[in-house]
């Protein structure tokens, strides 16, 4: 009995010992790892060996990335829609000042942070003929020249609202100066000779211009300019080994007028377009995830010098435009009948006609909101008119898409209202009255802040619409070039298994 009790103890002995060195073992491999973690950085690739590496960025240990503020938003009290839509009671003051000033701390830190890693964009754009951009301006080319001498003369784009989708003449202007001898300091793209320097293919053809001016049948012709030009625009490209090689994903072209390259568009698709909205396309053909939305031009002159506040604006809610509208616009109408009896209140039909930009000038400049509602597609200019006035734009559009909003906060300067709330009896009325002058306030001065992002010029100037686009566009780089180098992982297998293939197969092909 003696034994067993003795052999028992031995059994346990050993099985004790072994757990423990077990046990004292898994401790010090977790250590050393722990210990090892906290002392090194694991880098898998060295970004600075990359071509173009800060177009790759998302911003350092310190500051806020695009992506971040775009999940961790907090809520501002600029967004009024939302906080009475939930039934959720006004926060304090003071929380309401640390809620603002968190906000406008980090939309300043996004952009700050946004341009000191700028990198210029290169930029490689086809020599195409007059006929496609500056020849619509009634150019006229000397011997072989394709484009005007800038230095001397520019050619005048025609003004009334044909103004508002002019993007493709500044953004060809601006890469045009950037090849002058002295060009200007801000640069966000240059244009490059050498096409395997570029991060971009820039495709410049004033297709806005073209639909604008050439979309109406000539009596002698079965098709019009604007269809014929898009034809020969598709076999241009479509014909350029460039667009071969990268399937078009790799081209940029700028169809800015809702109508403009109707026709080309589902030939083109795979190109990143600048557009205005989404509202005529469907998604396969255009994105917010492959594309870039450009403000408009503003039509009304901006606001210099703007001294007014909130009591010398008499106009508590202004609209002036089209009212009866298709598709979507049917919300003007409705609103009409709801608004047109309110006290400080403009609601009215208006158009260019007839000193009609003056009055609008006028109007919102002397008002405290104005309405940017949806009419034939989510967005319209008077939203960017609206900026330009300092007038705070109260926004009754769902599908609209905005400009530069992966790095801007619309929140702080404007009012979103959802159409269905918007159309309740004295919804919007309580809505707007609900919002005093500090609050106003607070808005108007920020929209000071951010009018520079939408203003077109030549030269073009730090941060105003011609490099913000460019920026954006930079922004689409990295998703392009993921998109090229999957597409090229079996290129050699199919070279091979395709005999009498000579060259890499485009990418069309892998899609």
């Amino acid at each position: 009995m003696a034994e067993r009790s003795v052999s028992s103890l031995g059994i346990v002995s050993r099985n004790f010992l072994f757990c423990l060195f077990v046990t004292t073992s898994v401790v010090f491999i977790l250590s050393w790892f722990f210990v090892l973690r906290s002392t090194s950085r694991p880098s898998f690739i060295d970004h600075s060996l990359l071509p173009n590496s800060k177009l790759f960025a998302t911003g350092g240990d310190n500051g806020d990335s695009a992506t971040r503020g775009e999940n961790e938003v907090e809520p501002s009290i600029g967004n009024r829609s939302i906080l009475v839509d939930n039934d959720e009671e006004e926060e304090s003051p003071r929380e309401n000042a640390k809620s603002d000033v968190k906000c406008n701390t980090r939309d300043s830190v996004a952009l700050d942070q946004q341009r000191e890693n700028k990198l210029v964009l290169k930029v490689f754009m086809y020599d195409l003929s007059p006929e496609f951009h500056f020849g619509l301006l009634d150019w006229k080319a000397r011997g072989n020249s394709v484009w005007p001498d800038i230095q001397t003369k520019i050619p005048d784009y025609p003004g009334g609202l044909n103004l508002q989708h002019s993007i493709e003449y500044w953004l060809t202007l601006d890469l045009l100066a950037s090849e002058l001898p002295n060009p200007p300091n801000a640069r966000s793209a240059i244009r490059v000779r050498n096409i395997s320097e570029a991060d971009i293919i820039f495709v410049p053809f004033f297709s806005s211009l073209c639909y604008n001016r050439y979309s109406r049948t000539d009596p002698h012709q079965k098709k019009t300019k604007n269809k014929l030009l898009q034809e020969k625009l598709v076999r241009f490209l479509t014909a350029q080994k460039e667009w071969k090689r990268s399937g078009g994903c790799d081209h940029l072209i700028v169809a800015h007028h809702p109508n403009s390259l109707l026709d080309a568009r589902t030939k083109l698709w795979p190109a990143t377009f600048i557009l205005s909205d989404f509202g005529r396309y469907p998604p396969n053909i255009a994105n917010v995830e492959k594309d870039v939305i450009a403000p408009y031009k503003h039509v009304i002159g901006s606001y210099v010098d703007d001294s007014s506040d909130f009591d010398s604006r008499p106009t508590l809610l202004y609209f002036q435009g089209a009212i009866y509208r298709k598709d979507g616009g049917f919300v003007r109408q409705e609103l009409y009948y709801l608004l047109k009896d309110e006290k400080d209140v403009h609601f009215a039909f208006g158009s260019v006609q007839k000193d009609g930009i003056k009055k609008a000038t006028q109007g919102m400049h002397s008002s405290k909101f104005c309405l940017n509602i949806a009419g034939d597609t989510p967005s319209s200019n008077r939203l960017f008119d609206a900026i330009a006035s300092h007038c705070v734009p109260v926004i009754i559009s769902d599908e609209i898409e905005l400009p530069y909003e992966d790095v801007l906060d619309y929140s702080q300067f404007c009012i979103f209202v959802r159409t269905g709330d918007a159309l309740k009896e004295k919804f919007l009325m309580n809505l707007i009255q609900s919002i005093k002058k500090d609050e106003w306030t607070r808005m108007w001065q920020k929209l000071k802040e951010v009018e520079n992002f939408y203003e077109f010029q030549y030269p073009s100037k730090e941060s105003d619409a011609v490099q913000m686009i460019w920026q954006a566009v930079a922004r689409k780089v990295p998703a392009i070039r993921l998109k090229l180098h999957k597409s090229s992982r079996f290129s050699r297998s199919l070279v091979h298994s395709e005999r009498g293939l000579n060259s890499i197969p485009s990418p069309n092909n892998f899609w």
